[in-house]
């Protein structure tokens, strides 16, 4: 009785909740008593809702019949006050915790952002990199000196040179020189990706400050993107001081083991026999999948020659030491932009990357402008820092006291119905720079920033329905629904199945609607799997007792005895089908079910169903009745009034 509350719970949910877009005009579709519902809220909810029909006229006519109904009962629901119950509050708040997210962001920034890591995924580019280190405390004309040779190296290079080596010997400040191979999007920092993407065929960029010196890129080749490898290795590692005789020890006990993987010798076992990789010695070797510039171009260049799965290199030397390396998969980057699987993992990368920084931002100040955020210059900017650092540096003091600081009683800015003074930028100050967990070294400007931001974000968060329509549908149709339930389970679910007697009296005076069609006491075996239900078929046809089958399958057998219609059990069995008789095993092609039955005992179709048998049907129809009846009841309290030519309008 319970699953069958939760179903029905979950169909008038599926019934309820839209997704909406568009808008169209109001015009008032019906009445109930003095209460109008416009065309375009019917409209969202049809939409949603609806099949492909042959008759649309009698499609909208029974679903608007349908939506009456559901109005009227929450009209009931609400005049009983039943959305101020402590549970449904509770249910609602957590609803909107669930949702409120997903319409904090800049859908269509995120969405820019994934179209441009779906176009750069497409091609590994390869990269030279040259750096000039920048100590903090070096001189002003030492720092002069490092840009003066990042720039005139970029010059050289702008000018076509590629003998780097004299190059650097020629400027004041040495110059950091490294391959970084193929790399690909996600590889670099989002600053320095969308700069290395934009070169041509052979071109450098233009030097990139960072905070530690400058960076140089140079764009030299570029191919279609590899895609992703799994690979398991053994690697043999030496220290980095060790002599050219001891690295020739490695290099032949590599061969060895080579030798033997070549004459079928387990690849996983020699991995955990011999790998120095701590990570992945343990799990025969296997590396987590990983696509270009994940790991040094040496490495990488020897692994991308393996052309087929399960070919093993033969050893090679980087840095780290000798290698021996076994294809396990490869995997092609998707080309197709409707690939879901592809673009939802590119979404979930953007996610964790920096660069959804980019979206973040133009979302507050779109925001900003809806909430009608103004600065009133009753303070400038300068005093707001100064008296945030007086507020650190008197941590006991008053945040409201005037005297001490002039700027407490202040409005900063205004928005919406909302203001925040100087006291709020105080607070703000010492209870985000006293926090060692939140506090990131921020300087005062980026304080202000983030103080603005995070008060203006918290109140738009707060009054979401006031300024995003689909949300506050969405929120309406949850509370809608949950008020519905509640007052479907007091005067329907509840009432029918509480009334025994009236469930009695119905029966007896309905017989005739619960007959049984043929049937058979039939024990039905449901298996996690064809391999469990093949052992468990053979156990029954060799005698074994069906209970004991299901208790000794450690869950992985579900088995129910009881009296089914033929129609109703997942093989195909008839009249005919002999007692004792044991199925062939069926899968079902909807949710890979397992199954296979028992034939017992055959029934003759049309035997009266007693009232425990019949009981489930019972309380359906005599639900229905009162339904019925109380919509009756409903339609005599707030008349309906159907707005004929607004129905028709909704046929063209």
């Amino acid at each position: 009785e319970l699953k069958t509350k939760q179903l029905m719970k979950k169909i008038l949910f599926l019934l309820i909740f839209a997704c909406f877009s568009g808008a169209v005009f109001s015009q008032t579709l019906f009445t109930y008593g003095n209460t109008p519902v416009d065309k375009a809220e019917f409209l969202r909810a049809y939409n949603k809702n609806k099949t492909p029909v042959t008759n649309k006229e009698k499609a909208l006519k029974e679903y608007l019949e349908l939506y009456v109904r559901f109005k009227l009962k929450v009209k009931a629901a609400m005049e009983l006050r039943l959305d101020t119950l402590p549970q449904l509050q509770y249910d609602a708040q957590s609803f909107r915790s669930q949702i409120e997210d997903s319409y904090l962001n800049n859908e269509k920034a995120v969405n820019d952002l994934l179209n441009e890591a779906f176009t750069r995924s497409q091609k590994d580019i390869h990269l030279l990199h040259f750096f000039v280190p920048v100590d903090p405390a070096l001189k002003p004309e030492d720092t002069i000196k490092a840009f003066a040779s990042i720039n005139s190296f970029y010059d050289a290079l702008k000018a076509g040179k590629t003998d780097y080596d004299n190059l650097n010997a020629a400027a004041a400040v040495k110059i950091k020189q490294s391959d970084f191979g193929f790399i690909t999007v996600f590889s670099l920092p989002y600053e320095y990706e969308n700069v290395v993407y934009a070169l041509k065929m052979g071109e450098a960029s233009k030097p990139i400050r960072a905070k530690n010196g400058w960076h140089l890129f140079k764009l030299i080749d570029e191919r279609k993107a590899v895609g992703k490898w799994k690979i398991a290795q053994i690697l043999l590692s030496f220290p980095p001081d060790a002599t050219a005789e001891a690295k020739k020890v490695y290099e032949k006990r590599a061969d060895s083991i080579y030798q033997l993987l070549q004459k079928g010798e387990d690849f996983g076992k020699m991995a955990r026999w011999f790998s120095d990789d701590k990570v992945s010695y343990s799990n025969n070797g296997e590396l987590a999948e990983f696509g270009s510039g994940k790991f040094e171009s040496s490495f990488e260049n020897e692994v991308f020659k393996l052309t087929r799965d399960n070919e093993i290199s033969k050893p090679f030397l980087t840095a780290y030491g000798y290698h021996i390396v076994k294809r396990l998969s490869q995997s092609p980057v998707s080309a197709n932009k409707n690939d879901i699987a592809y673009q939802f993992e590119l979404k979930q990368k953007i996610q964790q990357d920096g660069r959804i920084n980019v979206a973040k931002d133009q979302f507050v100040k779109e925001i900003l402008k809806q909430v009608g955020y103004k600065k009133t210059g009753a303070m400038t900017d300068a005093e707001l820092h100064r008296y945030a650092d007086a507020v650190i540096a008197s941590p006991a003091s008053e945040t409201g006291n005037a005297t001490i600081y002039p700027i407490t009683g202040k409005t900063i800015c205004t928005y919406a119905k909302a203001k925040l003074t100087g006291k709020d930028w105080l607070d703000f100050v010492r209870n985000y720079k006293g926090s060692g967990e939140m506090y990131q070294g921020e300087n005062n400007a980026a304080l202000l920033d983030k103080f603005i931001t995070t008060s203006v974000m918290d109140y738009y968060k707060k009054n979401l329905e006031d300024y995003n329509a689909e949300f506050r549908y969405q929120m309406d149709e949850f509370k809608d629904g949950n008020v519905l339930f509640e007052i479907m389970e007091r005067n329907i679910w509840g009432k029918a199945s509480a009334d025994v007697n009236g469930l009695q009296k119905y029966y007896n005076e309905n017989k005739g609607k619960y007959l049984w069609n043929a049937s058979a006491n039939i024990i039905v075996f449901n298996c996690s799997g064809k391999a469990i239900a093949e052992e468990a078929r053979t156990a029954v046809l060799n005698g074994k007792d069906w209970k004991k089958v299901a208790e000794e399958s450690n869950n992985n057998i579900q088995a129910d005895s009881g009296r089914f219609e033929l129609t109703q059990v997942p093989v195909v069995i008839d009249s005919k089908t002999a007692a004792g008789y044991v199925s062939e095993i069926v899968v079902s092609p909807v949710d890979g079910n397992t199954s296979f039955i028992k034939l017992i005992h055959h029934y003759d179709a049309n035997l009266q169903r007693s009232f425990d048998e019949a009981k489930g049907m019972v309380i359906n129809d005599y639900q229905n009745i009162l339904e019925e009846k109380w919509i009756g009841e409903l339609k005599n309290k707030y008349p309906v009034k159907i707005n004929d030519a607004v129905f028709q309008s909704l046929l063209k």
